[in-house]
């Protein structure tokens, strides 16, 4: 190349440096307030095995043979039996509990030797973990009386057949009525891999041609914060690590597609055996063993609150109830939100969570009636008489509780004007950040707004549900995650109306989903942080009270920024989103302040554009946290697809 043509090019390229270069100018007095259940956590309904064979920490799939059909091979997924035992399920005569109508069958063959019974794999897989004590569990009874008495071991098998833990509990055939056995089981050593099952076996030569019924199985590793039926740790604490401040809860579409298997959360409380679970959304059964105190429990164990949904008269993509009909619904909803808030003297919902362990109430300052009503001509046009019956019953028992709509906001006009409203939108990552400005030009009417499900899912937009072969994401990328944090920028801009919001799904199991792209995806031993799951936590752990007013970032523009403070540290949480293809350079101008620290913490998260966290590489993309020089005046570049928090004083 000749030197002059070179020199040129230089010029033209320092040229086209200095015009992309922006300056920053920061007031130091607050514009407004920031909520603090902006940044928060997505919806609990998220797609397959989420709740159960996900955050819920029970490890047998299909334990109590809820919702199945008895005689049949689908009523058996997951079980199988072990050396020659005949099992099958069956619509038992003296069924455990009315509930739980079906039990497992097991008949020990004539002429069978050694351990003869059946296996459980989980879901997709079960952990064996050498450090942990798990509790396992069954009711049984034999149809007929017999004079058998024996030992039945319980156990967890890794995938050669070895037995990794054992116990044994005697049973007798003069059982005839149902008795629980509970046993721990700690293992001699942890599994090579995820391949292993639980089983219960007997002796084949002394069982020999015996009948005996199962139901209620349960196998619980050690759980978070140690609740009985509750969570499972790692996913759990990826949750709290988040900082989360809120949980939308039971989940936008899993609040019911049908009349009868509507979520009902009177069916989701009590003992285990009094649950009969329900056909969830998304194809699997949900047993409620996750039921309303074990989300509220969990709420409180993480310090978030809940954002709540009631059902609104409308099953997904299908019928809605008359208006004259939804009174025995409303009064469902009111006890509902009894069981949450109420006075155990006032409330018979209340006296039931007061006798299940809780006595005081539980934090709740949300609920939005229904979920997505907007999402066909039927359900928006019908929810202008659900809105009124329905917000006018609840807002008279509940006057402190602000309600959400969840139609598209002000269409159709609802009466009474609603307090809040419930947005949902998949996208692009383009149309993310090129939609920053989204609430900068709703009206501050006194109307708020909840983000509730956000995500960028597609790299097509005109196709943007479609298949991965037309764009649609398996996980997040970069590039989704920076075109996200831009769009984020814009919710904490407007935090003065938004005042939540949450990516979603939150929720996906690597070996059987519906939905892509999820925040955190796992497998029955290990949890993937996607690129999104780390923006979240950036701008959920450092975000402060109020929020700083500076230059206006471009509209429509790759690169975005907002500014909060915490106004009793004086730290300033810096963001900065680049979604673009090309390092950005930025000069903060911080002069307004009295004194700015010379240095700051910088925590960064990039990488190239389709990159994303994978099951077989976990941790692709994590953020990196260094110094970076500050004062009154300070010069960053934000990388190409990055997200990046400047933690800086200022007094």
């Amino acid at each position: 190349m000749k030197t002059g043509v070179a020199s040129t090019l230089l010029l033209a390229f320092a040229m086209a440096s200095t015009a992309l270069a922006v300056t920053i100018t920061v007031n130091s007095s607050p514009a407004h307030t920031v909520s603090p259940t902006l940044c928060a956590l997505g919806r609990a309904d998220t797609r397959i095995q989420s709740g159960d064979g996900g955050l819920y920490a029970e490890m047998l799939q299909n334990r109590a043979f809820q919702q199945v059909t008895p005689g049949t091979s689908a009523a058996l997924n997951s079980w199988a039996s072990l050396n020659g035992g005949t099992i099958a399920v069956v619509a038992d005569s003296t069924p455990v509990s009315k509930a739980l109508p079906n039990s497992l069958q097991l008949k020990v063959p004539t002429g069978k030797m050694g351990a003869v019974g059946f296996t459980n794999s989980g879901f997709f897989g079960i952990k064996v973990d050498s450090s942990w004590t798990y509790t396992a569990s069954f009711f049984f009874r034999f149809p007929t009386a017999s004079s058998f008495t024996g030992a039945a071991t319980v156990g967890l098998r890794s995938s050669t057949g070895s037995t990794l833990a054992s116990a044994t509990t005697t049973i007798s055939g003069s059982q005839t009525t149902w008795k629980e056995v509970t046993v721990t089981l700690k293992p001699s050593a942890s599994a090579s891999d995820l391949q292993n099952t639980f089983f219960v076996s007997l002796d084949g030569a002394a069982a020999s041609g015996q009948t005996v019924n199962f139901a209620m199985f349960s196998l619980f590793p050690p759980t978070f914060k140690g609740r009985k039926n509750g969570m499972r740790m790692d996913i759990a604490q990826a949750l709290a690590d988040m900082g989360p401040r809120f949980f939308r809860f039971p989940g936008g579409n899993n609040l019911g597609q049908s009349f009868a298997q509507r979520w009902q959360w009177n069916a989701t409380v009590g003992p285990l055996t009094e649950r009969p679970g329900r056909l969830g959304d998304w194809g699997y059964v949900n047993t409620d063993g996750l039921g309303m105190l074990e989300y509220l429990e969990f709420f409180e164990d993480v310090g978030m609150e809940p954002i709540m949904a009631v059902w609104s008269g409308k099953c997904l993509f299908a019928r809605v109830w008359a208006a004259a009909n939804l009174q025995p619904y409303i009064q469902q909803a009111i006890d509902q939100i009894n069981f949450v808030v109420g006075d155990p003297s006032k409330s018979a919902a209340a006296a039931l969570r007061s006798s299940l362990g809780h006595p005081e109430p539980f934090t709740l300052n949300y609920v939005e009636i229904g979920n997505e009503d907007f999402i066909s001509s039927l359900a928006s046009s019908t929810y202008t008489y659900r809105w009124t019956a329905i917000f006018n019953a609840l807002h008279a028992e509940f006057p402190n509780i602000r309600f959400l709509a969840t139609t598209d906001v002000g269409s159709p006009t609802l009466s009474p004007k609603p307090p809040s409203y419930d947005v949902h939108v998949y996208q692009t990552p383009t149309w993310f950040f090129q939609n920053a400005f989204f609430y900068d030009s709703f009206a501050r009417d006194g109307t708020t707004y909840f983000e509730g499900e956000y995500a960028a899912i597609s790299t097509n937009s005109s196709n943007i549900f479609g298949s991965p072969s037309t764009g649609r994401l398996t996980f997040p990328t970069m590039a989704s995650s920076s075109g996200e944090a831009a769009f984020m920028t814009g919710l904490e801009r407007n935090s003065d109306i938004v005042f939540a919001a949450s990516y979603a799904p939150l929720l996906q199991h690597i070996e059987s989903t519906q939905w892509t792209p999820d925040l955190i995806s796992y497998d029955s031993g290990a949890v993937i942080k996607s690129t999104s799951y780390y923006a979240q936590q950036l701008f959920a752990t450092n975000i402060g009270d109020v929020y700083l007013s500076s230059t206006l970032p471009t509209n429509g523009n790759s690169l975005q920024w907002s500014i909060t403070q915490d106004s009793s540290t004086g730290d300033a949480f810096i963001k900065v989103a680049n979604a673009g293809s090309s390092a950005q350079s930025l000069t903060f101008d911080l002069s307004q302040f009295a004194t700015v620290a010379s240095s700051g913490t910088l925590k960064l998260l990039t990488g190239n554009q389709t990159a994303s966290n994978t099951p077989t590489a976990p941790n692709t993309i994590t953020p990196k946290t260094s110094t970076i020089a500050t004062g009154k005046s300070f010069a960053y570049s934000a990388p190409a697809f990055s997200v990046s928090v400047i933690t800086v004083n200022l007094k």
